[in-house]
């Protein structure tokens, strides 16, 4: 299935080192069909990447097909070898995938075993004596832990901690959760297991023919950098962003359960769930029905008749449970108190909660109706924050919308529940109200961990087989079962690096990489090497903030190999050009999931990330091309 991929990157290797190669100043011909038309799948995945009506799943699996189909009408031959459809399909099977995949599950465990909660504690301890310099030590920390593992967890981890600190000591969350989520992506791309890009970007250019880079090998310019951005992130960045509210104020409106009594002259007497359901025009949602003497209830189907005596339990709003006593013509209850100016409603023993929901959640492109989660949980959903904002709907068609990663539910339920969802996987509660679980196999969970990067870093194993190795391990000693396995995936990783990776290897080998190389070489002809390098940075880091961080690495890949094929000039610096560019998704939400996480816990806007992220950019931009310039060119 290779056959091809590998003669067309040994070709390219050769190239790279045909040291007598020179580039010429002007506009490179016009390359083949195929080529053609690579490029223009290339921009219009990138759009519908972009597009946010549209699953990045369902765009990616898109791409591939398109791909499959376009080489099985058009066949396509290099160096005389047909380019098979199926070799499209490589990245299912890709090491940088596995690497991932195995990553996002080792990370999940060290939420769910509570092994990373001392680090939680000991930062709560320590706001409470000094804030400034216990933001600085929690940067420095989430930085350093998002080194080793995927900055998701970490930021499940620190958000909670940091919004309960706010609460506490009446402060603002502003300075505190926007650089602590920019944070874990500048720590993050100092190793090459640090994000998902990194690990493409290097496995790609192995693919290519390139020495692999070790796990630590561009960790000299990326702390240097990121000891930078970690001082702008620790001393400007919190004067940048104004004073922010939670997403989910605890003074929206709570529902309250009730019953209504149906008497003799109740126009609901003798009438069908159906027929009455209608008076209400559809919006009152029956919870049980209790019939007299003994009232037991009875499931309330669209045939059930309502009869004299009857309780219909319902739960809404006060105005809305006034107005179906109204129309019903029936009497309020709230338990055996009736309802009135005197005896108002009181949902005393009800408690609101925010949750934001990550991908282990199990909720992500379903709708809460699917997966019955008011029955699940006994818990009801009172409003939906996406993208920092509430959405414009009515309380009962929150049940039928899809559910995104990083959307907010304000939830109401008792105590009980409440504590009962915090313990269940895949669930952020941003109240701080109770400590974070640790179990006894968190210590395993951290050893697996250590074990996993330690044997990458000494050369023992590939990090691919050492983080599967890892994976055994966790559910070997049960720190995880397949069912969480499952739930720590993430099919939107899966797809996008699959198609990004067949888009890039199908783009290398009709010669699409070639000639946009050969266009960026011709048109910044009159810039030195280190120029065109940074120049190749900052398109890497534009693009990043647009679309998706690993269709950008993996697309961008192939192209610095060009560019550094047609300059005569060593490949590293570009690979790494690439890779750091592709690592700057700081301006805006949706460069990278756990901006949007931060976006909604803390209330921030699109232009909090403009006014903290631009400069940041910047500032790395500005420091990254220095440091690769002076350090390998």
């Amino acid at each position: 299935m290779h056959n091809n991929y590998d003669l067309a990157i040994k070709s390219l290797y050769q190239n790279l080192n045909n040291k007598n190669r020179v580039y010429s100043l002007n506009i490179p011909d016009i390359p083949n069909n195929h080529a053609l038309i690579m490029l223009l799948i290339t921009v219009v995945a990138l759009y519908f990447f972009r597009r946010d009506d549209i699953p990045l799943e369902t765009s990616s699996l898109a791409v591939l097909v398109v791909l499959c189909l376009v080489f099985t009408v058009f066949p396509f031959e290099i160096n005389g070898n047909h380019l098979e459809p199926a070799s499209l399909f490589f990245g299912f099977g890709h090491e940088a995938l596995v690497t991932v995949c195995a990553l996002m599950i080792i990370g999940h465990a060290l939420v769910r075993t509570g092994a990373l909660v001392p680090v939680g504690r000991s930062l709560a301890k320590l706001w409470k004596i000094s804030p400034t310099l216990s933001l600085l030590i929690t940067l420095i920390i989430a930085a350093t832990l998002s080194a080793f593992v995927n900055n998701t967890p970490i930021v499940v981890l620190l958000l909670p901690i940091l919004t309960n600190v706010a609460l506490r000591t009446n402060t603002d969350t502003s300075p505190m959760l926007l650089p602590m989520g920019l944070a874990t992506l500048v720590g993050g791309m100092t190793t090459t297991i640090g994000t998902s890009t990194n690990l493409l970007v290097v496995s790609v250019a192995s693919d290519m023919g390139l020495p692999r880079m070790g796990m630590f090998d561009f960790s000299l310019p990326a702390v240097i950098a990121g000891v930078i951005a970690i001082a702008y992130l620790w001393i400007v960045a919190p004067k940048l962003l104004p004073k922010r509210s939670p997403s989910l104020p605890d003074t929206s409106p709570r529902l309250f359960s009730a019953y209504l009594n149906i008497n003799e002259d109740s126009v609901a007497n003798g009438k069908k769930v159906s027929e009455i359901l209608k008076l209400t025009d559809d919006q009152m949602n029956i919870e049980s029905i209790q019939r007299s003497p003994d009232y037991r209830n009875i499931v309330a189907l669209p045939d059930t008749i309502i009869k004299e005596g009857d309780r219909i339990h319902v739960k809404d709003y006060p105005d809305q449970l006034k107005e179906f006593e109204s129309v019903l013509q029936a009497t309020l209850f709230s338990g055996s108190q009736k309802v009135d100016d005197d005896n108002p409603l009181n949902a005393e023993k009800q408690m609101l909660a925010e949750i934001v929901v990550i991908q282990a959640s199990g909720l992500v492109g379903k709708t809460l109706k699917q997966v019955q989660f008011a029955r699940r949980y006994g818990i009801s959903v009172i409003a939906l924050h996406r993208d920092g904002k509430a959405m414009d709907i009515g309380r009962r068609s929150i049940g039928h919308i899809p559910i995104l990663t990083g959307d907010v539910l304000l939830v109401q339920g008792d105590g009980e529940q409440i504590t009962e969802l915090k313990e269940s996987r895949g669930f952020l509660i941003i109240d701080g109200a109770s400590d974070l679980p640790q179990s006894k196999k968190a210590p395993l969970a951290l050893l697996t961990l250590f074990l996993v990067i330690a044997s990458a870093a000494v050369g023992l194993l590939p990090i691919a087989i050492s983080s599967m190795c890892g994976v055994l391990i966790l559910l070997a000693t049960k720190c995880i079962d397949w069912s969480e396995v499952s739930s720590a995936l993430s099919s939107q990783v899966v797809l996008i690096v699959v198609a990004s990776l067949a888009l890039g290897s199908a783009m290398m080998q009709t010669g699409g990489a070639e000639y946009i190389a050969q266009l960026f070489v011709a048109l910044a002809f009159d810039l030195p090497p280190a120029g065109i390098l940074s120049a190749l940075m900052l398109m890497l880091a534009v693009l990043t903030n647009i679309v998706s961080n690993n269709a950008a690495a993996v697309i961008g890949t192939p192209i610095a190999i060009s560019v550094a094929s047609q300059l005569n000039v060593p490949v590293e610096p570009f690979i790494l050009a690439v890779l750091f560019g592709a690592n700057l998704s700081y301006a805006t939400p949706m460069a990278y999931k756990t901006n949007i996480l931060v976006m909604n816990a803390g209330g921030y806007q699109f232009s909090d990330f403009i006014k903290v992220g631009l400069p940041l950019i910047l500032l790395m931009w500005v420091t990254l091309s220095f440091l690769l310039s002076w350090l390998y060119l």
